[in-house]
């Protein structure tokens, strides 16, 4: 039987102008779906996994769509309610060279902000679940679905399954003093927590020494401070923290580093030229999950998950359409890029 894996935010539409035109001389815009825990649901069912998304979505056709572009990829939606008057949207200009991509933000009174605790059976939903993951995207969104969250992880952790949050925060949604109160109490639920460089300081205050991001520097030492500062606090059973040194909007170098409470553990570096950098930490979360559930030891399990990350940022969208032997490929060592016959 396949394992069961549930994640739960919300699904956005996503309107990009073409190429790397800017916002102000754009005349068309693309578009596509995505979302945090969605895109990890997409990453979960490429890898052959039971991905169930949970959300609320407007009964009209936008709103149709968006649950037709997580089937087209075997995700679950059998239990997204149906309801609301819209859907979120957020706008995406592409960075280039030095300039940085910018995201603009349309959701306030969209279906799951308007969501209520009994809009979800939880109980039925973790039936035979191994897994749970959200992100701090969506408590962020208002008190009410903070809540629903909350009710999530309680629930889940009386079916046995185990939780990951991707701390993830959002300065256009919330404060740092409001997230630090609402995620403090979920991570008391949380065994595998995953963060990137800024995550940890704009959450918990935790900040680590000898980096700065804005000038892509990156101290792997000074992570593991971090990590065992959020294991003392939260106890949690791992830390996954990715590590992203930025050149330019078109070219990163990309890591991580998992620690278990013993042992810091860190991938390979892989020196990224982007084509699409949203959605690359949920492909993180999504190869974090895929191999903890397929029992890897820690080695190759952050190494697959570094690498899986490393192949979404060569692919348009939020979603990471990639499968299980090509990760595992790159992660292998095979980073050549050579056509493959």
């Amino acid at each position: 039987m396949r394992k069961k894996i549930v994640t739960f935010g919300e699904l956005m539409l996503r309107l990009a102008p073409e190429g790397y035109e800017r916002f102000v001389q754009a005349e068309r815009y693309g578009a596509t779906y995505g979302g945090g825990e969605a895109n990890v649901a997409v990453s979960l069912a490429n890898y052959g996994f039971d991905a169930v998304f949970v959300t609320k979505l407007p009964a009209h056709e936008i709103g149709q769509g968006g649950i037709n572009a997580l089937r087209k990829f075997g995700v679950d939606t059998s239990y997204i309610v149906r309801g609301g008057e819209r859907m979120g949207i957020y706008f995406l200009e592409k960075g280039a060279s030095q300039r940085p991509s910018k995201v603009i933000y349309d959701r306030a009174g969209s279906s799951i902000c308007g969501a209520e605790k009994g809009d979800f059976n939880w109980k039925k939903i973790f039936d035979k679940a191994k897994w749970f993951h959200f992100t701090g995207i969506t408590p962020a969104l208002n008190d009410n679905v903070a809540g629903i969250c909350l009710d999530a992880c309680r629930e889940a952790k009386k079916a046995g399954a185990t939780i990951s949050c991707d701390l993830n925060y959002r300065k256009k949604l919330w404060s740092r003093e409001k997230a630090g109160q609402v995620m403090g109490a979920l991570c008391e639920y949380v065994d595998v927590c995953i963060a990137n460089e800024e995550d940890a300081a704009d959450v918990f205050g935790i900040r680590a020494a000898n980096t700065d991001v804005t000038a892509g520097e990156v101290d792997q030492g000074s992570y593991k401070d971090v990590a065992r500062q959020l294991m003392d606090r939260f106890g949690f059973q791992k830390i996954a923290i990715t590590l992203r040194e930025s050149l330019s909007a078109n070219d990163n170098l990309w890591s991580a580093m998992l620690y278990d409470g013993k042992e810091y553990y860190f991938s390979r570096k892989y020196n990224m030229h982007i084509v699409d950098r949203v959605g690359g930490g949920d492909s993180f979360g999504g190869g974090l999950i895929a191999a903890c559930l397929n029992d890897y030891d820690p080695y190759k399990t952050i190494g697959f998950a570094a690498a899986a990350s490393c192949l979404k940022h060569s692919i348009e969208g939020d979603f990471n359409m990639v499968s299980l032997e090509e990760v595992e490929r790159l992660a292998a060592g095979d980073a050549s890029g050579r056509v493959q016959r």
